[in-house]
């Protein structure tokens, strides 16, 4: 069994520490201050307190670190080789509408390249964690990826773009290909735990477009060494333009060959 290294131990000790403030909030979710952040994407008192506690936490510790934050944006550190790539709420609309099933998501970028990741499932109480070369982690458990090779035995995670963001007729030309052909799709809203459950084996694969770095940074650490793969759709990169589909190495090509239009769908049916 691998064992976290000091920095990831670090990590973890803000990602639960976050998650602990999450939970006290999300007992009193009527009571908290909202404001808006753009259309259909809220911010919160508890979203903001939970990063301030993860950047207090993690600069106490790594001084001298860079961070890359979803609320305080970018921190410059006089690391210049180091990053926290930081996502303190990783499901807002969830969290905010009394839905349990949110993260803490925290990455590492060392020169460029991502190196750790920490996903903390709140409500579950679930520590996911990677460090390359180590394998991916749910506590003690070793994870590897789902071993399924058929599409129409799999059960795929995607995201809906949400009002005012995305592109919706891409989307349901997408999953119209996809749906025909599996066992199931689930949107469940927070795409860290996304990866997380691709890591795990839970889902087969996910896809989704116009993500942010926090939202994936840790999350393909994790599906990377679980034994997974992690491609950016379109030629893309997959942790800074956002667009990514991810599972074995077998579904990645199926599920690209779909939705990048290589193979046509068995139904002519659309929407």
């Amino acid at each position: 069994m691998s064992r976290p290294s000091p920095t990831v131990s670090i990590m973890i000790e803000a990602a639960q520490a976050a998650g602990r403030k999450l939970l006290r909030d999300f007992g009193e979710v009527e009571q908290l201050q909202i404001s808006k952040k753009g259309p259909a994407d809220f911010v919160s008192a508890a979203d903001r307190k939970a990063e301030e506690i993860c950047f207090d936490r993690l600069s106490k510790k790594r001084p001298g670190y860079g961070f890359l934050m979803e609320e305080g944006g970018i921190v410059e550190g006089s690391d210049k080789s180091h990053r926290f790539i930081v996502d303190p709420l990783d499901g807002t609309t969830n969290f905010l509408h009394g839905i349990p099933h949110f993260a803490v998501s925290i990455g590492l970028e060392r020169d460029g390249e991502l190196r750790a990741g920490v996903v903390h499932d709140v409500i579950r109480n679930e520590i996911f964690w990677a460090e390359t070369g180590e394998g991916a982690w749910l506590e003690n458990r070793r994870l590897r990826v789902s071993n399924r090779r058929k599409l129409g035995e799999s059960v795929l995670a995607t995201g809906i773009p949400f009002m005012g963001r995305g592109d919706h007729p891409e989307f349901l030309k997408e999953l119209n290909i996809l749906m025909g052909e599996v066992a199931g799709i689930r949107r469940f809203g927070a795409a860290s735990l996304d990866l997380a459950y691709v890591a795990a084996g839970r889902f087969d694969g996910f896809w989704e477009r116009g993500l942010a770095p926090w939202d994936v940074a840790a999350g393909i650490v994790l599906v990377r060494e679980a034994g997974g793969v992690v491609n950016g759709l379109g030629g893309k990169e997959p942790l800074n333009d956002g667009d990514l589909v991810c599972g074995n190495s077998t579904l990645v090509a199926k599920m690209t060959d779909r939705i990048e239009g290589r193979v046509k769908p068995k139904s002519s049916d659309t929407f």
